[in-house]
């Protein structure tokens, strides 16, 4: 199993009851926190997404996000080795097109150190701002990544749907990891998980139960069409505290400070059930520089027992 990094400053959302030194993290603060965790041996770091919140959300969502792929630019350009993500990048609210230009220069760029991770979304009214039809957003997302392959792996572009069509094109530079760069689906429903069987080599559960995961894998490897690709599982540690909606929620196997060896026991846990990638949450710290203490501790005593 492998590590993600947590990034501080992404979100503020009311269950995780973040530290007011949290919300003082800088861009420039962030470069530094990827080149510690880069140096640390960290797999990878992932930037959440969403473009506006209703503010009768702001209350359990928050309004502080960033646009994932400018962030993960950034971080890519602030490191040389770790690999960047987003968590989830919302792909019905984009163009196919500037986002498969977008995410291959980055990827050519960096020199093959992107994944993306897309969502159909859940937030109607972001939809609605957007002028995106919210009801048909999974036959949106469908269509997008179709178009997005093709233009990442056709050196002349042909596609034609409802949502998007083009002929005659070229798009380069090309993701320089091939054929494309790694796809992942983040969600829990059935639709979904059909995505991740024919498209995607990793999945990233928000609401299903660690205990549900093998289950819900069989379900995604059972599908006539898999593709036979999903090598990744990603389930941070206090997922599950976050639930429908961002509403706060019980989860019964985390604490706020847990030890080396109950830290070791969930990894382990968790990798039983068929996950390759965790992150670790943080106990309540009063500092930055006490983040970056806590994360160095997480890489010597945590990571060389991972299985």
């Amino acid at each position: 199993m492998k590590l993600g990094f947590s990034m501080p400053n992404l979100v503020r959302l009311k269950a995780l009851h973040h530290r007011p030194w949290e919300m003082e993290v800088t861009g420039s603060d962030q470069a530094r926190l990827a080149r510690w965790a880069e140096q640390l041996g960290y797999a990878m770091v992932a930037a959440p997404e969403h473009f506006v919140i209703p503010t009768d959300h702001v209350e359990l969502s928050g309004s502080h996000y960033p646009s994932a792929y400018t962030a993960m630019a950034f971080w890519a350009g602030a490191t040389e080795e770790i690999r960047v993500n987003s968590c989830i990048a919302l792909l019905p609210l984009q163009s196919p097109i500037v986002a498969a230009k977008t995410l291959s220069t980055m990827d050519w760029l960096s020199g093959g150190r992107v994944t993306a991770t897309f969502g159909v979304g859940w937030l109607k009214e972001e939809f609605d701002a957007m002028g995106v039809p919210f009801a048909e957003r999974g036959a949106i997302a469908d269509e997008y990544i179709e178009a997005m392959k093709i233009l990442w792996t056709e050196d002349v572009a042909e596609f034609k749907g409802r949502y998007v069509s083009f002929r005659d094109v070229v798009c380069d530079p090309k993701p320089h990891q091939k054929p494309h760069l790694p796809i992942w689906f983040g969600g829990d429903a059935d639709p979904m998980l059909r995505r991740v069987a024919r498209h995607a080599s990793g999945w990233w559960p928000f609401l299903t139960r660690p205990e549900d995961i093998p289950a819900r894998l069989d379900y995604i490897r059972s599908r006539p069409d898999y593709s036979g690709g999903l090598t990744d599982v990603f389930y941070a540690v206090g997922t599950g505290r976050i639930g429908e909606g961002h509403v706060e929620q019980t989860d019964p196997h985390v604490k706020a400070d847990m030890s080396k060896e109950e830290l070791i026991d969930q990894m382990g846990w968790l990798a039983g059930l068929g996950v390759t990638m965790s992150s670790v949450m943080a106990p309540p710290l009063d500092s930055l520089e006490e983040y970056f203490e806590y994360t160095h501790w997480v890489a010597e005593e945590i990571m060389p027992a991972l299985p």
